[in-house]
């Protein structure tokens, strides 16, 4: 499975462009994007997700496009989970993923009937009665896999899906990631090089809409200066990247 970038040129309004011809093939099981703040990692997963359109160049999945033809069967495959899910008033947990599952073209029976499998996988499973605006910011984000998995996305991208969650609440995320990662392919981007665990085959650093390295965990680590303290391996392998130290 193989998400690509090709000639990405992209810019918001009159701003400077943020991507110029920017190529990427991203094609592990569970691959996590870093970057600082404002590296344009949202608007590169918002373009994966079809959600923004590029200016110039491809995006595609499996050699499908989100071109006028082909976006419906694109966003079928794809799934976007932003940062900050928004509850549909009025919806259970389980009404809200069933929803998700409508809104990418499935029947409401079958929608229904795969939201309980979906809930049930993230752990929601004695929530599904609850309102959605009575969960907390992780079982929202939970809330939103389930929903990609009701009907069934090949690729789930998921924009800082840990921010602001307790270390418990990670540890759960994590552990999510670790089990879609065998089935789905997983695209992840953060900030945080704590994220950076070892369930991800594939980094990818993104700075001022470039990327500045793509590699395997140990190839990005080993770019930490040897004398790196142990537990700020991620950290220090980060900052070398992006202050031009390695490209």
């Amino acid at each position: 499975m193989t998400l690509v970038f090709d000639g990405i040129a992209f810019r918001y309004g009159r701003q400077a462009p943020l991507f110029t011809g920017l190529t990427l093939t991203v094609d592990a099981p569970a691959t996590v994007l870093l970057g600082p703040n404002g590296a344009g990692k949202s608007t590169l997963i918002a373009l994966a997700a079809s959600q923004l359109a590029p200016a110039a160049g491809t995006v595609g999945f499996r050699g499908a496009r989100p071109d006028r033809r082909g976006q419906a069967a694109y966003r079928k495959r794809v799934a976007w989970i932003p940062q900050h899910i928004t509850p549909v008033p009025g919806l259970t947990v389980r009404e809200q993923v069933a929803y998700a599952g409508w809104l990418k073209g499935m029947g409401r029976r079958a929608a229904w009937e795969a939201s309980a499998g979906a809930i049930e996988r993230v752990g929601l499973g004695e929530l599904a009665d609850r309102k959605s605006h009575q969960v907390s910011g992780g079982q929202l984000r939970r809330m939103g896999i389930a929903g990609a998995l009701a009907h069934r996305s090949e690729l789930i991208l998921m924009d800082e899906p840990t921010a602001g969650l307790d270390p418990q609440q990670r540890q759960v995320f994590r552990r999510l990631v670790a089990e879609l990662s065998r089935e789905v392919q997983v695209l992840v981007s953060t900030h945080q090089t704590d994220d950076l665990a070892d369930l991800y085959q594939q980094v990818v650093v993104l700075d001022g809409g470039t990327v500045r390295f793509q590699g395997s965990p140990p190839e990005f680590h080993a770019l930490a200066p040897a004398a790196t303290a142990d537990g700020r391996e991620r950290a220090e392998a980060a900052y070398a990247v992006l202050v031009g130290q390695e490209v």
